[in-house]
């Protein structure tokens, strides 16, 4: 008997890993975005906020939102509500903030006021990755383009050489911080609005269906 692939019960209790380390693999980027940013004396780039303010609500450290921005910037996530979202669902954004979860306002404000740090650790992130030949074999898109293997030709760089490349990465981020600018200023969609919506004209559909006619045709009605 021919049988369908089936999931599991979505209500059925389950036993998971209970570290996130556990489903982070060795080899995932977020392990050298982590250890890069923690490396980094944030201080002495010109993050604010380096040191913890004496009085008022606690903030989150530089280098949690820092590394949402360079975890964004590999995978061109083009918004600060977004940023918030893969913090909330994602994984690897978890495991990288061990579960902090800043909201758009709080990853907008810190791109506001540190745009240019900003600019300049991504620069020094991707430098660093190509130069130790990192993310060869992924997926990863660090400048505008996929990760490509350095081979010995393009190791062999003049100085005219590097220096393009370095004035064309500083472009890709500085276009992509542009993007997000642009899109945290545009109003945000309403998803229950949304979902709101399209459960009414679910429903107006059912409502419209009707048994078939005698002859075997089907009625239909359009609106």
């Amino acid at each position: 008997m021919k049988r369908f692939v089936q999931g599991t019960n979505r209500t059925q209790s389950i036993l998971l890993p209970e570290q996130l380390e556990d489903y982070v693999s060795e080899d995932n980027p977020v392990r050298v975005i982590d250890v890069f940013v923690d490396s980094l004396d944030l201080g002495s780039l010109g993050f604010s906020g380096a040191k913890p303010a004496q009085t008022g609500r606690p903030s989150y450290h530089p280098s949690v939102l820092l590394k949402i921005y360079i975890y964004g910037y590999l995978n061109r996530v083009q918004s600060s509500r977004r940023l918030e979202r893969e913090a909330q669902r994602n994984i690897e954004v978890m495991w990288l903030t061990s579960r902090l979860t800043p909201d758009f306002k709080t990853i907008a404000d810190f791109r506001k006021n540190n745009g240019p740090a900003i600019s300049k650790v991504c620069r020094q992130f991707v430098l660093m990755c190509r130069n130790l030949d990192l993310f060869a074999n992924t997926d990863i898109a660090i400048d505008g383009s996929k990760f490509k293997a350095v081979n010995n030709r393009d190791k062999n760089f003049t100085d005219r050489k590097l220096q393009a490349r370095i004035e064309q990465l500083e472009a890709n981020i500085a276009r992509y911080l542009e993007e997000l600018d642009r899109a945290d200023r545009q109003p945000e969609l309403v998803p229950e609005a949304r979902v709101s919506h399209l459960k009414e004209k679910i429903a107006s559909i059912l409502s419209e269906q009707r048994p078939p006619p005698p002859s075997g045709r089907r009625a239909a009605r359009l609106t």
